[in-house]
């Protein structure tokens, strides 16, 4: 660019360009943005329009969506984002939505953080403080190397947002946490996003077939999942399978987005979906409308229990019978009966097709003894009995009339896909209806075939390719401890182990803990009485988080820096690349972790690729997760991904992401490696090598939950903490996600803001709100014991009855210092403590496990 020209200013941009980014994603993109900045630009040499360069990138906040996009740069600004629509396959072209269009508002607006911070006051209370640097890194270690000298390094506890957006920053992270030994929060569990029945079932962390497959589908039953709102770059892929035939059933206590869009909405009662799911079980096989091929070769149906103990039968007990020499270590060989007792190897799926289901056998042990055992599918059909149309009416509020006719026609249509959405499974008793839904499937065959299956669509969490070369470098131990456990304290059951003098320092990246956790009024008040000697926050905002640390270090946008990227959803590997040099003072984290790490340790920088610039370093550590990444990315190469987004490899036709594909197919045990665990430590979670119903471990059957079952909400948690709650918060407080925010990130974003009065709401069904002399637009104040919430009403016909539903991210500046997560309690189920494997099987934040009242502001109680 020639030395004349004149760059914009800041409202000339905001002025001019802003706007640009919404048109463009549907006309002429560079065409169209030219136009516009030719007509607020002072032109070059020559009176020509200015030079635009495109660099094409990933929008990368907690979505899953993973939208490429490009960003037209103008004098090392970005002038507009556009989407990029460079997918191999067109049904994926354009991605992204007007949050991602509209990430300028983020990169330079009035909260980006200019240079590091320090506290040398009272944390929430005192401004923070410019520093260099030198002095903030410096000041940083020093409190950290203080305090593990003091307490141990376990004592200081990293918690960084979804790995999936950012495989090498993030990576970053986790390589400093194990060379120093520090505690990891998983982020899956930690955000509630962790749906426990897939390892409770399949043996998984979580899986979902692509958006596309939804186009196979011939019905989709979505149980709270609010597709149009959440899934946005993927929703035509609903609306284009319902014109094409598919039914779209949508099971909900309020009226969504999604379930206007839907064939059939049946309105239930919140946490109802087990008695559902199970009800609808029950149809199915009362009418012989199950697969029984499929059941006695994938699951655990055929597999004998022992009616004096409730334990499966080992064939090590049984007379006759031995237990393979070459079962693996966390795998048990089981019991099945067809005339004769068979041993059932757990890496072998072939058994014989008349295998008992019904009925019961006795059973000749070694000890001498003769116990009597039932199959599993027999237990199933008894548990059942309970589920008749006119009981699960009573507890979800389904019409029986409607429940066999549903049931008959998800048996009988194929391929069934089931969503089952997160703010479903953030309850207390989320596992049982997650498991109650995936027996629909099971029952139904509906498991491993294109257009088939459950998936749960939340967060970026899952990694996609093998990352322990970078993550955890030379094989060290990583220590991990579930959040709920920093909250709550220790519990008599928890595998995970807890540091003697609990986490004294927390180090938070990518995320607004202080604002958007469990309890965040508890880790305030932690650090304000000094219980919580040190925080620091790398953030490229700042969020409240900041505003209670201690140590502030400004990181950097997906705009500023190299990275890599995959979604578990979005079936593509792809590139962040720097479209921009780092606003202001702000660092590329890895940059930020490789300085802390020499002043930390001389020994640790060698780990961080010193000597190089940070996108430099970030490029060969690409080159590290490509080559060590396993078959998932084989032959992947960074030249690829530079020219524009690979599809990650898998062993479906086309590569297609269709979950269990391989072990249905190809008759391989369950489960497949989840990364980036290893497969044993998964393995555990399904000894029998099949999908299983039956849990028989002792917590299991101490809550009477070996098999699905129904349980009402609240009674083994807030009514347990509070008896006095039944009576005095009778509201459901229910925070969904909102259309306008990635949770926390675009909260202070103000296209987004004007889009909803720049105000938050609760929504209220309209005779909840007369009952409470509420009127639309009021100011309310949602509370409980625990804390409050102050917001504007909305009533709403559509809202189920006696719920406050709140859209969740909200940053506390907005609620007039108020946390909507002040309600919220640490509930910690026996069940999700049986195995600590970190984010796959760990204690799950049940956000919407939350009892409440509501009144206008001003009146009395």
């Amino acid at each position: 660019m020639g030395k004349d020209k004149v760059k914009l200013s800041r409202r000339q941009f905001l002025k001019g360009t802003a706007a640009t980014g919404v048109m463009v994603g549907t006309i002429g993109a560079v065409g169209f943005a030219n136009k516009a900045l030719a007509e607020e630009t002072v032109l070059g040499e020559g009176g020509g329009a200015p030079e635009l360069k495109t660099v094409r990138t990933t929008c990368s906040p907690n979505c899953t969506g993973a939208c490429g996009m490009n960003a037209i740069v103008e004098n090392n600004e970005i002038k507009a984002i556009v989407q990029a629509a460079d997918y191999p396959e067109q049904e994926y072209n354009p991605r992204g939505c007007l949050k991602g269009l509209s990430m300028m508002n983020l990169v330079y607006g009035p909260d980006r953080l200019q240079t590091p911070l320090i506290q040398k006051g009272k944390p929430g209370v005192d401004e923070l403080q410019k520093a260099t640097w030198e002095e903030a890194l410096d000041y940083t270690a020093e409190r950290l190397k203080e305090i593990a000298s003091k307490y141990g390094p376990e004592s200081i506890g990293v918690a960084f947002q979804v790995g999936g957006t950012s495989y090498v920053h993030k990576g970053a992270m986790s390589r400093l946490a194990t060379l120093a030994g520090w505690n990891i929060h998983h982020a899956y569990d930690q955000n509630g996003d962790l749906p426990m029945f897939w390892p409770m079932t399949f043996g998984v962390q979580s899986e979902e077939l692509e958006p596309s497959e939804w186009l196979n589908a011939r019905y989709m039953a979505v149980f709270g999942s609010n597709i149009l709102a959440t899934r946005l770059p993927d929703a035509h892929f609903l609306v284009e399978a319902r014109n094409k035939g598919t039914k779209v059933v949508v099971f909900d206590p309020s009226y969504s987005p999604t379930a206007a869009k839907a064939d059939e909405y049946i309105p239930i009662n919140g946490s109802s979906d087990a008695a559902v799911a199970l009800g609808i079980c029950k149809v199915i096989l009362e009418e012989g409308l199950y697969d029984q091929g499929f059941i006695k070769t994938f699951t655990d149906m055929p597999l004998l229990v022992r009616l004096d103990n409730g334990k499966r039968l080992q064939a090590a007990e049984v007379e006759g019978l031995t237990k393979p020499t070459d079962t693996p270590a966390y795998r048990e060989a089981f019991v099945a009966y067809n005339g004769n007792f068979l041993t059932v190897h757990s890496e072998n799926l072939a058994l014989p097709e008349n295998l008992l289901l019904e009925g019961e056998v006795e059973v000749p042990l070694k000890s001498g003894e003769r116990v009597t055992a039932k199959p599993v599918f027999q237990l199933l059909k008894e548990s059942l009995n309970s589920y008749t149309p006119e009981e699960v009416e009573k507890e979800s509020g389904m019409k029986p009339d409607d429940l066999v006719r549903i049931a008959r026609e998800m048996a009988t249509t194929k391929p069934l896909h089931i969503v089952y959405g997160a703010s479903n499974y953030q309850w207390y008793h989320g596992d049982l209806k997650g498991r109650a839904l995936a027996l629909i499937n099971v029952l139904t065959g509906n498991i491993g075939q294109p257009g088939a299956g459950i998936s749960t669509y939340a967060g970026q969490y899952r990694i996609r390719i093998k990352v322990a070369e970078w993550w955890v470098p030379e094989g060290r131990k990583q220590n991990w401890l579930p959040f709920l456990y920093v909250l709550n304290g220790p519990t008599e059951n928890m595998k995970a182990k807890y540091p003697k003098d609990g986490i004294k320092a927390l180090i938070t990246g990518w995320g607004n803990p202080f604002d958007q956790h469990n309890m965040s009024n508890i880790l305030r008040e932690r650090v304000q009485s000094g219980e919580l000697e040190f925080v620091c926050n790398i953030d490229f905002q700042m969020t409240t988080s900041c505003e209670y640390s201690h140590a502030v270090l400004p990181g950097v946008t997906w705009y500023e820096k190299t990275d890599l990227t995959a979604s578990p959803v979005h079936p593509y590997l792809q590139l962040q690349q720097p479209a921009i040099t780092p606003v202001y003072e702000g660092k590329p984290e890895l940059w930020i972790f490789r300085e802390l790490a020499k002043r930390l340790n001389p020994e640790f920088e060698k780990y961080f690729f010193p000597g190089l610039e940070p996108d430099q370093a970030a490029e060969e550590v690409i080159k590290l997760l490509l080559k060590t990444g396993g078959p998932n990315c084989a032959g992947i190469t960074l030249e690829q991904l530079k020219q524009g987004p690979v599809r990650l490899k898998s062993e479906v036709p086309g590569d297609r992401q269709i979950p269990f594909y391989e072990q249905v197919h190809n008759k391989r045990p369950f489960p497949p490696q989840s990364l980036p665990a290893k497969l044993e430590q998964t393995a555990q979670f399904v000894k029998s090598g099949r999908i299983e119903f039956y849990k028989d471990e002792d917590a299991f059957l101490e809550a009477g939950e070996q098999l699905p079952v129904h349980k009402p909400p609240f009674e083994e948690s807030e009514y347990a903490l509070n008896p006095a709650a039944r009576e005095k918060y009778t509201f459901n407080f229910v925070t969904r996600n909102a259309i306008y925010r990635v949770h926390s990130t675009h909260s202070n974003n103000i296209w987004m803001n004007e889009l909803q009065e720049g105000k938050a709401h609760v929504w209220l069904n309209p005779a909840d709100a007369e009952e409470k002399g509420i009127k639309q637009g009021d100011e309310v104040e949602v509370y409980n014991d625990r804390g409050k919430l102050l917001v504007y009403a909305v009533v709403d016909a559509g809202v189920g009855r006696k719920v406050a539903m709140f859209e969740q991210g909200w940053w506390s500046c907005y609620l007039k210092e108020t946390s909507y997560n002040s309600l919220t309690y640490p509930f910690i189920k026996p069940t999700h403590e049986v195995y600590f494997v970190p984010g796959m099987w760990a204690p799950n934040t049940a956000w919407n496990e939350c009892l409440c009242d509501v009144k206008k502001v001003g009146d009395k109680l």
